[in-house]
């Protein structure tokens, strides 16, 4: 099920927020980008690579007016254990964004990523500041996600909104850009 135009379900829980618990909304994001992700479970081993990917490369997200939020099944409570385990140890370690506790699995299936055995696929989500998704991906849970290829989309979803002009293939921050239009467009494909 594609989400990408339509307006992001509404979601509500428990999270960790540093290290504390506080409970969030999607509602607290609007005016700004959100990457909304999706992973199984805590104490796994891939994920730990990607929610501590995105923490490492948080800063670059805030430079581009976007939040980060992680989501599984878990209870908040799993989740502060978690981000009170060492990195070298598989665990979190401070995370600068928040965990987001599913534990009734509704945020989950409303995204459409809640497997029959009750975990999360690894879903992306990319939600403009007036609460539309813009980008989705999900895959299966034995890879992890590139950060970079999420900054890469990010900023040209920006790039999009802001020029209204669109991205070619592999396009990233500073490329060129196509003017949608049948004789206008013909300045990019001459120039490259």
């Amino acid at each position: 099920m594609s989400l990408v135009q339509k307006k992001a379900p509404d979601f509500k829980g428990q999270a960790v927020v540093g290290k504390a618990f506080k409970e969030i909304k999607l509602e607290d994001y609007k005016g700004k980008w959100l990457v909304l992700f999706f992973y199984p479970l805590d104490f796994t081993f891939v994920c730990p690579t990607e929610i501590t990917a995105f923490s490492d490369s948080y800063d670059r997200f805030k430079e581009l007016n976007t939040e980060v939020v992680g989501c599984s099944v878990d209870s908040h409570f799993t989740h502060l254990a978690w981000i009170n385990t060492s990195r070298t140890q598989g665990g979190l370690g401070e995370l600068k964004y928040p965990l987001l506790a599913d534990l009734s699995k509704k945020i989950g299936a409303d995204y459409g990523v809640l497997l029959p055995s009750g975990i999360h696929l690894r879903g992306l989500y990319i939600i403009n500041p007036e609460g539309v998704v813009q980008y989705q991906v999900v895959h299966d849970l034995g890879i992890g996600r590139s950060v970079n290829e999420t900054l890469r989309v990010l900023e040209a979803l920006q790039q999009v909104k802001k020029t209204g002009e669109v991205c070619p293939a592999n396009w990233t921050q500073g490329g060129k850009t196509i003017v949608p239009n049948p004789e206008k467009s013909k300045n990019y494909f001459q120039s490259v």
